[in-house]
């Protein structure tokens, strides 16, 4: 069911949460969590719109045991050193909470046809003793003065935990070559409704500044999108280099009818504008658990820029629909 709000927001991708989309050799990829967490799709277009119709494949199945076995969540494709590769996060079937980040490869150039193979679990600097030893999620990849680096969150502390993120530089698609480092807790109160948590980064640049949004709070209206900011070619792994806001810079919007706004990609359409992906709900009473319930929806946004090249967010750049 083609469902909308009562505004005209119409969403782009039904029940697709954590959606990423990506530009590639002529063609828009986009993969998402699925609702029963327990595979990895994919499909392609050679227009960004076209993504919504498109048909769409899987894969790669979960296991039935063991590693890779549940909750399979939050997939990115990344073409990186001439191969296609493909972050995800997933738990095991009798520890459904040891959640891991772990990677595919495509062992030829077309990610809709060729095979993918498993390269187990990302592989933390040899001198880290710290990074993926506990729930670890939501990993993406950019680059910046010849450097590639790889942010994620990870939990720490007791009871409900914190989710943090980090940063760190990568040796190879597989492994990480520096220690990480604390990027951002949450140290608001929009960033601490139900769990303390920030998670789900994406990079956005613009002239020589790099923007870094996340998602904070529990998975229901209280979800939301924070943002840090740092200048390109400065250190990255100093967390001094970096600025975070200090309020959401997307919320939800009784009016508009969109609950819960988070877990981002960004992407350039046909004409060269900034377009956010992101999930969201049209209903504010979700039934059920909210991790369970299957209507996270995929939408777009164009991006606009103020006079000092900062992204703004605003749901009047969304795609509304008459009727």
């Amino acid at each position: 069911m083609n469902q909308i709000t009562e505004t005209g927001i119409n969403p782009w991708i039904m029940q697709r949460a954590d959606p990423y989309v990506c530009q590639y050799d002529g063609y828009y990829y986009f993969t998402a969590s699925v609702p029963a967490y327990d595979c990895i799709v994919l499909r392609r277009s050679e227009t960004l719109e076209g993504l919504k119709d498109a048909g769409e494949i899987t894969i790669w199945k979960k296991h039935e045991e063991g590693p890779m076995s549940k909750h399979i969540w939050a997939p990115e494709l990344h073409f990186l050193d001439g191969h296609y590769y493909i972050y995800f996060a997933a738990g095991e079937r009798d520890d459904i909470w040891k959640i891991r980040p772990y990677v595919l490869e495509c062992t030829g150039l077309d990610p809709m046809q060729d095979a993918w193979v498993e390269r187990g679990m990302m592989q933390c600097a040899d001198e880290d003793e710290f990074s993926f030893q506990a729930f670890s999620l939501d990993a993406t990849v950019f680059e910046d003065a010849g450097e590639r680096y790889y942010v994620w969150a990870e939990k720490v502390g007791v009871g409900k935990q914190i989710s943090n993120l980090y940063i760190a530089k990568m040796e190879n698609p597989c492994k990480l070559k520096t220690v990480q480092v604390l990027l951002t807790t949450p140290d608001y109160d929009w960033e601490r409704i139900g769990f303390w948590v920030n998670e789900g980064p994406a990079v956005l640049k613009k002239g020589d500044r790099i923007y870094l949004t996340y998602s904070a709070s529990d998975t229901g209206p209280a979800y939301c999108l924070g943002m840090l900011s740092a200048k390109s070619g400065s250190d990255l792994l100093d967390p001094r280099s970096w600025t975070k806001e200090a309020k959401p810079v997307l919320s939800s919007n009784r009016e508009k009818g969109i609950y819960g706004p988070g877990h981002n990609s960004f992407t350039k359409d046909e004409q060269g504008n900034d377009i956010m992906v992101f999930h969201a709900r049209t209903e504010e009473e979700i039934v059920g658990d909210p991790l369970y319930n299957p209507n996270r929806h995929a939408f777009l946004m164009q991006v606009e820029w103020d006079v000092e090249n900062r992204p703004v967010f605003s749901y009047d750049n969304m795609n509304i629909v008459s009727g």
